[in-house]
């Protein structure tokens, strides 16, 4: 059987998440930022949390399973940066919901980052050439 690098991620983070001895690194770095204005949360969103999930993420081949809990990664950690909103009519603090959070954040959501990243891997391989192949006959 076949899993992932996504899915051994999500199981790593999910047990730690359950151990309520350890914290994740993703709480880590979302309480640290509490008290920092909006746009260094985003900075650090854009060159902390996204470049440890994207690590390698040009070999990967995304089901539609994945690409939703790739979504919601990256929509949980936006609402924990933009905070709630309060409902002009009831008065009452809400969520962000998934449209507010995308235009909030104007970069492209993490699945289209993915496959961008992809389509560039694959110009490099097609234009490699027959003499930069494997090292070795197997």
């Amino acid at each position: 059987m076949y899993v992932s690098a996504i899915d051994d991620t999500y199981l790593v983070v999910s047990t730690l998440q359950r151990n309520s001895t350890h914290v994740t690194w993703l709480h880590i770095v979302a309480n640290t930022i509490l008290n920092i204005n909006l746009l260094d949360k985003i900075l650090n969103f854009r060159n902390i949390i996204l470049p440890v999930v994207l690590y390698g993420c040009e070999t990967w081949s995304l089901s539609l399973r994945e690409e939703r809990k790739l979504r919601v990664f990256e929509n949980m950690v936006l609402r924990r940066i933009f905070g709630p909103r309060r409902d002009e009519v009831r008065g009452e603090w809400r969520r962000l919901h998934n449209e507010e959070v995308n235009d909030l954040y104007t970069s492209p959501n993490i699945v289209r980052v993915i496959k961008s990243r992809i389509m560039r891997w694959a110009g490099h391989v097609a234009r490699m050439g027959e003499g930069r192949g494997c090292i070795g006959s197997w």
